[in-house]
């Protein structure tokens, strides 16, 4: 089939393929689909296979030119996108599925001429990227970061103890409570108990939020409150209402902390002989992590100032993806569907369409920044070879304790080596970013609020 094409470019990075078949070729077709109808048909009055072209035209007419026509469709775009002369920047993004203009009209005397429209790659023309300046927090691991994390090592390495009978319960203190909640009768209201929760006094780890209710009461204690909770509470389900709640004390527990020592630094691993051991390792994986949280906070604000003079007309399709992507992260990080989680939303008062407004701005910045990355990996012809990925395996394997063999094979199987040469090809453009560019250090900052959770 001869096909003639014609490319027009359209707003948001999309095109207009025009595809036009001559009418030689749609004739052949027709004929074709005609043949194998007449071959296949029983018509009454006629043995099979034997009844007149005009006779299946007649009876059968509009339903051939239909299979003609989206035989003819299929067929010419197939033909178009295989062509390996067609440019990366006029194919269809994976996602996004060509449609249909208007439906052409049919005619076998004349050439058939239709047009499609679809997504493709936006055109990238990176702007200035080197000599730019960025800022980043002035930050650096403090006495107080490793006295924190010493802290949590003893609070980890405590002794439970239970506490004297008739202790009254203070902050601090490992409680177990039974609880329910309550109606006007004072009967406990079904579905609302617990047997057996288990909480550290004043950590506020629990629903309610009644830590400070029950300080102060013993073991085996019951006590009956009512507690009325703000219009911006975190638990939606308790945001404004108040609670009838009954709690009872059944065991309470305090915790010894091991003295801050070298027996301490022993404990927790054999390769520490002193606690100054312990503290220059604590040290060196706070720094460590530090660094790679300032390097990304590096090369973020690097791209934005690239993103300021980078402008890129980013197809509906791919952000709409982008925001598919993120329910499903989402839905996996709560482990369940992406409909329980949309549902649990909705339920917080919010409609999928305004979460979906809300995460656009964050989604359309996300593809702005990856589209620029891209780009420059492609230009600056950033590549990775086998040694390279052999040694970021073993990094890897060092770094996450398994094996060199078991790291292997996890990315064999889980088919993620492809992930790990692009990411040697990003983390290289990001040292040249880095090298290009100006960074200088602003506000003093600490190091929590640095990393957040992820010190």
């Amino acid at each position: 089939m001869t096909v003639s094409k014609e490319i027009t470019p359209q707003e948001h990075s999309s095109v207009k393929l025009t595809l036009t078949v001559g009418k030689d070729d749609v004739r052949s077709e027709y004929d074709g689909i005609l043949g194998k109808y007449g071959k296949n048909l029983q018509i009454p009055g006629f043995r099979k296979g034997k009844a007149p072209r005009e006779i299946l035209i007649r009876k059968f007419g509009n339903m051939l030119k239909d299979e003609t026509l989206e035989t003819i469709l299929e067929k010419s775009i197939t033909e178009v996108f295989e062509d390996e002369s067609l440019g990366r920047a006029e194919r269809p993004l994976p996602y996004s599925t060509p449609q249909m203009q208007d439906k052409p009209r049919f005619d076998l005397e004349q050439d058939l001429t239709f047009s499609v429209v679809y997504d493709v790659l936006p055109k990238v023309a990176v702007g200035q990227w080197k000599g730019l300046e960025a800022e980043i927090p002035d930050v650096g691991v403090e006495d107080g970061d490793l006295a924190r994390e010493l802290e949590e090592i003893r609070d980890r390495n405590a002794f439970v103890l239970d506490r004297d009978e008739g202790a009254a319960a203070e902050k601090d203190n490992v409680v177990t409570v039974d609880y329910c909640e309550t109606g006007e009768d004072a009967g406990v209201i079904p579905g609302t108990e617990r047997q057996d929760f288990v909480f550290t006094l004043g950590s506020a780890y629990n629903i309610y939020k009644f830590d400070d209710e029950i300080m102060g009461m013993k073991k085996g204690e019951t006590r009956d409150i009512e507690k009325t909770y703000p219009a911006d509470f975190s638990d939606t389900e308790l945001a404004g209402k108040t609670k009838k709640i009954r709690v009872t004390l059944t065991a309470l527990k305090e915790k010894k902390l091991p003295e801050l020592d070298d027996d301490l630094a022993q404990d927790v691993d054999e390769k520490f002989r002193t606690l100054d051991d312990l503290k220059n390792s604590i040290r060196e994986r706070l720094e460590k992590n530090l660094g790679k949280q300032l390097r990304s906070i590096k090369v973020s604000n690097i791209l934005e100032k690239i993103m300021e003079n980078t402008s890129i007309d980013i197809p509906e399709s791919m952000i709409r993806i982008e925001l598919e992507s993120r329910w499903r992260n989402l839905a996996r990080r709560f482990g369940a569907s992406v409909e329980d989680v949309v549902k649990m939303m909705e339920k917080s008062g919010k409609k999928l369409e305004e979460i979906q407004d809300e995460w656009r701005p964050s989604a359309v910045k996300a593809l702005h920044s990856r589209l620029i990355v891209e780009t420059l990996i492609e230009e600056q012809g950033m590549s990775a070879s086998d040694e390279e990925m052999e040694k970021e395996l073993e990094t890897i394997a060092e770094e996450s304790g398994n094996t060199l063999e078991e790291v292997k094979k996890y990315y064999a199987e889980e088919n993620m080596r492809e992930y790990i040469r692009e990411d040697i090809k990003e983390q290289k453009l990001f040292d040249i970013l880095l090298a290009e560019n100006t960074i200088k250090l602003g506000e003093k900052t600490n190091y929590l609020d640095i990393m957040g959770n992820n010190g």
